[in-house]
């Protein structure tokens, strides 16, 4: 597939760049439309929460925030620039690179990148990895003269965690490469301490630009807390674009608590759990029929192909389950859905209830 132009104003036919999975969780149906845990949260991380309560009457400090997600990453505190969530890193490239000629986002993926550039006023190109090809990133694929480039790892909503030198080939002199690893915290692989693949202590990149976020693992949607790593001459561009204090001290507090080793270590512990309960979900999904799970998924979600999916779904809806929608995401269509994860009675239960409408 070639790379595909699309304009600021060619809307017409085109997906609903603004959809997102909280639209499908509505209240008194099984949310597996949103990719965030749900789970009790550890004292050492409510503890500090409720005594930033404490401390509302002051500006946020965001100086110890950044030190230990910069110490957490093997960086200095200049390589971190907080954002109110991943989606405000997005905003702030964009706004900041407005001199980007030729800004390519690789689809599929999270939609907040090209919207936000779209917003920003740029004109934007798209790569569409193919699925009969497992969505393999492939470098040559991104046009050369790119001065701009967004990538998800692991990218959502397909899942597939991209090798990191697949990606580290995409940077060179003169580029921006913008590589969105807000689920990278839950992927795990055997015999590898940290997270496999990511680039969030590689410092010999050129226009290398990490985004993270702390939502997913942590059930921190609501908080907006997220960060950036890169090089810090880039880094104080998007600061310049930011609002004054844009990061609460609750926030502040709790990428703090989350950058600790104690943190770090559960994180692991969970991205295993994970890898045994995703593993569960793709053998329940692949017995069914005329269901294809696509690509090597590594995260919290599925990506499935399914013919007829967009009347699955609002089956799926009538019996109580919200699933996420595909055709909202570039190179995707009406026979897609993506389904978190979530613990094998979960699983078992939706794959039933699956089942069932698939043999009406």
């Amino acid at each position: 597939m070639r790379a595909q132009l699309i304009g600021t104003d060619a809307l017409a036919g085109e997906p609903d760049l603004g959809h997102h999975g909280d639209a499908e969780a509505t209240p008194g149906l099984v949310d597996l439309a949103v990719n965030v845990r749900r789970a009790p949260m550890p004292d050492w991380l409510a503890d500090p929460l409720v005594a930033a309560l404490g401390a509302l009457a002051a500006y946020p400090d965001p100086g110890p925030a950044r030190a230990a997600v910069a110490a957490r990453h093997g960086r200095t505190p200049e390589e971190v620039l907080l954002t109110a969530g991943a989606a405000e890193g997005f905003v702030l490239i964009a706004r900041a690179l407005r001199e980007a000629r030729r800004p390519v986002v690789v689809h599929p993926q999270f939609t907040e990148p090209e919207a936000a550039l779209r917003a920003a006023g740029h004109t934007v190109e798209r790569v569409l990895l193919d699925p009969a090809d497992g969505f393999r990133l492939d470098p040559a694929r991104v046009p050369a003269d790119a001065d701009l480039v967004l990538v998800g790892n692991p990218t959502n909503p397909t899942s597939v965690l991209h090798p990191a030198e697949a990606l580290a080939a995409l940077a060179r002199p003169g580029r921006v490469l913008v590589v969105d690893e807000a689920f990278a915290d839950t992927t795990a692989a055997p015999g590898v301490e940290g997270e496999p693949e990511s680039l969030a202590a590689r410092r010999d990149l050129p226009g290398l630009v990490v985004v993270r976020s702390l939502t997913k693992t942590w059930g921190l949607a609501g908080l907006r807390i997220g960060y950036l790593l890169g090089d810090p001459g880039l880094l104080a561009r998007f600061a310049a674009a930011q609002p004054l204090w844009a990061v609460s001290t609750p926030a502040l507090a709790a990428a703090t608590a989350c950058a600790s080793p104690a943190a770090v270590a559960a994180e692991r512990a969970i991205a295993a759990g994970l890898a045994a309960d995703r593993d569960h979900l793709v053998a329940r999904l692949s017995g069914l029929p005329g269901v294809r799970v696509v690509g090597r998924p590594a995260s919290a979600f599925v990506l499935v192909h399914l013919a007829g999916a967009a009347a699955v779904r609002e089956r799926l809806r009538e019996r109580g389950w919200a699933v996420r929608r595909g055709d909202t995401f570039p190179g995707l269509g009406p026979d897609w859905l993506r389904i978190a994860v979530r613990d094998p009675a979960t699983t078992d239960a939706l794959t039933d209830v699956l089942a069932e409408i698939l043999e009406a």
